[in-house]
C-alpha cells in the first residue's frame, strides 16, 4: 500500500490560501460546464472532461508516488461502487441538470454537498444527529426547494427535471463517500481518489463508445474555445482541485477543509452572473441564505458529552 506523501514544510496558512483558489476555480467551473452542455452532448462531456482530468491525474499521481497502490479484490469492488456514484452517475446527472437548468441553481444545489454528507454519515456510521442538525436539514432543503420550485411549472417544466439531477448527483456523490470514508481507513485519500477516477472514467467512455451519441470530428471538436474550457474543467478544476483538497485534509484535516466547501455557492452564483449574465431573483437569495444557515448548522462538529 502507497502511504501518504508527507506535506513538504506546508503550512495551515499556505494551504488555506490554495483551498479557497480551490473553491474560485470549482465555483467558476459550474459556469463552464454549463456554457459547454451548448458545444457537447452531455455523455460525451463528461467523458471528455473526466478523461482531461484522469490523464492530468495520472501523470501527478505517477510522478510523485512513482507507483500504483496495491489492492484487494474487495477494495477494487468498493472502489468500483465509488466510481460508478461519485464520477459516472455523478457527472451524468450534473452536466443533465445543467443542461436543462442554470448555473446559479447548481451553485445553490451543490451547497448541499457537506450536509448531504453528513445525514449520510449519521445514517450509516451512526453519527448524533442531534436537533441541531436537523433544523440544519430542514433548512437546506427548504431552499433548494425554494429554488426549484420559483420555476414556472416547477415540478414538471425543464429547469424543475435539471435542479432535481443536480441535487441527485450531490447525493450520488454523497453515498459513494460512505465507501471512500471506509476505504480511507485503510488507503490514502489521494491513492482512492485516483483509482475512483480511473474507473469512472472508463464507464463514462464506453457508455459514450456504445451509446447513441453522434461521435464525429463536428461534435467532438467544435472549437478552440469549447476545449479551452474541458481542458480548464478537468485540469484545474477536477485534477488539481483534487489534489489540493487531499493535500488540505492532511495538513488541516477533514473538518476545517470541509468549511471551505460554503465558498463554492458564493463564487459560483458571482460568476453565473458575471460570466454568463444569469439574473438573480429574491428566490435565489431567500434559497442561498436557507441552504447556507442549514449548511453551516447541519455540519458544526458536534460537542462531546461531558464526563
Amino acid at each position: 500500500m502507497i502511504q501518504p506523501a508527507p506535506s513538504h514544510g506546508a503550512t495551515p496558512a499556505s494551504v488555506q490560501g490554495w483551498m479557497l483558489l480551490a473553491m474560485l476555480v470549482w465555483g467558476v467551473n459550474v459556469s463552464a460546464v454549463k456554457a459547454l452542455t451548448g458545444s457537447f452532448e452531455t455523455l460525451p462531456l463528461a467523458a471528455l472532461r473526466m478523461g482531461v482530468a484522469c490523464i492530468a491525474l495520472s501523470a501527478i499521481v505517477l510522478w510523485r508516488r512513482g507507483g500504483v497502490p496495491k489492492l484487494t479484490a474487495r477494495q477494487l469492488a468498493v472502489m468500483a461502487g465509488c466510481a460508478f456514484l461519485m464520477v459516472y452517475g455523478n457527472q451524468i446527472l450534473f452536466a443533465q441538470g445543467l443542461l436543462r437548468s442554470t448555473a446559479t441553481n447548481g451553485a445553490l444545489i451543490m451547497a448541499l454537498s457537506p450536509l448531504v454528507s453528513a445525514l449520510m454519515a449519521a445514517l450509516v456510521f451512526g453519527e448524533r444527529f442531534t436537533p441541531r442538525r436537523m433544523v440544519g436539514v430542514a433548512l437546506g432543503f427548504m431552499g433548494v426547494a425554494a429554488v426549484v420550485l420559483s420555476h414556472p411549472g416547477a415540478g414538471l417544466s425543464s429547469a424543475g427535471i435539471g435542479d432535481l439531477m443536480l441535487a441527485l448527483s450531490v447525493v450520488s456523490f454523497a453515498v459513494g463517500g460512505v465507501g471512500v470514508q471506509r476505504l480511507a481507513r485503510q488507503i490514502d485519500p489521494l491513492s482512492i481518489s485516483w483509482v475512483i477516477y480511473l474507473i469512472g472514467t472508463f464507464m463514462l467512455v464506453v457508455h459514450t463508445l456504445l451509446g447513441p451519441s453522434r461521435l464525429g470530428a463536428a461534435q467532438l471538436f467544435p472549437g478552440l474555445w469549447p476545449w479551452a474550457l474541458v481542458l480548464f474543467s478537468g485540469i484545474a478544476a477536477t485534477a488539481a482541485g483534487n489534489l489540493i483538497w487531499n493535500r488540505a485534509i492532511s495538513v488541516i484535516g477533514v473538518a476545517r477543509t470541509a468549511v471551505f466547501l460554503y465558498w463554492v455557492p458564493v463564487f459560483g452564483v458571482l460568476f453565473a452572473a458575471l460570466l454568463l449574465g444569469e439574473v438573480l431573483t429574491w428566490w435565489h437569495l431567500f434559497g442561498f441564505a436557507a441552504v447556507m444557515s442549514g449548511t453551516w448548522l447541519g455540519t458544526r462538529p458536534v460537542a462531546a458529552p461531558a464526563p
